[in-house]
């Protein structure tokens, strides 16, 4: 197995730590991002004793400075740029009538104007080389959505609709770039953390105590799409609770 240049945003929690450390027991190179630099520095410490490779750099995904200086750290680290993970997200779920707006604006910056960062940062080299891999973390809000969840939805399907357009321009290059996008359902994170209406919070993590799996089962399915012969590129995975009906 070819060992590969893994960059992965939102990486300090959750999805993203479970699959730094499936992907670097894999004999992978890990550059982690997020914006917490003490749990960085533990999940980094951690894939090393357990002999893997990782380094970190702080970043905030909404300010496509600190996404280029991601993509950059890991090119003078590790030479090169093989898969990017856009996988920071936020979901402070509201009804419209409770005019969030600051809950809108940072859902938008992070779930959306992050991952068109991501690509803007990544997609020249993975160009230049003749090689890359995106995957990016939607959901199943992405394809349905329900009350209260209108804007979380429209910028999870925001991003099924970059990543077509972007899956479509690259095979027509013929740039080998691969697009994978993953929509999962309910998975134990932080997620909910970012929810400030206090009763969708208390409803919300009444759903996810009662149904979310580990997400180590993200992190496998993630592991498979970057494991694919160089020809093959799966499109899209959606990862539910095999409990959830929704």
């Amino acid at each position: 197995m070819t060992k590969k240049v893994i960059v992965i945003t939102g990486a300090s929690s959750g999805i993203g730590e479970a699959t730094a450390k499936r992907l670097a027991s894999e004999g992978n190179q890990l550059v982690l991002g997020a914006r917490r630099a003490e749990k960085l520095q533990a999940i980094v410490q951690d894939i090393q004793a357990a002999g893997g490779e990782a380094t970190y750099i702080v970043t905030d995904v909404a300010k496509l400075a600190d996404v280029q200086a991601l993509a950059d750290h890991a090119i003078k680290t590790y030479g090169r740029l093989d898969v990017w993970m856009n996988n920071a997200g936020l979901m402070p779920q509201s009804q419209f009538i409770q005019g969030k707006i600051d809950d809108w604006n940072r859902m938008i910056d992070v779930n959306l104007r992050g991952v068109l960062n991501g690509i803007k940062a990544a997609l020249p080299t993975m160009r230049a080389q003749k090689s890359g891999q995106f995957i990016n973390i939607s959901s199943v809000a992405g394809h349905a959505t329900h009350s209260g969840g209108g804007v979380y939805s429209a910028t999870k399907a925001g991003v099924l609709m970059i990543s077509e357009a972007l899956r479509a321009e690259e095979a027509a290059a013929e740039s080998n770039v691969r697009v994978t996008v993953v929509s999962p359902g309910a998975i134990a994170t932080e997620l909910t953390d970012s929810i400030t209406d206090a009763a969708t919070k208390a409803g919300t993590e009444k759903f996810y105590n009662a149904f979310a799996i580990a997400p180590e089962r993200v992190a496998d399915t993630i592991a498979f799409a970057v494991n694919q012969a160089p020809d093959t590129a799966i499109n899209e995975f959606v990862i539910r609770p095999s409990k959830q009906v929704m």
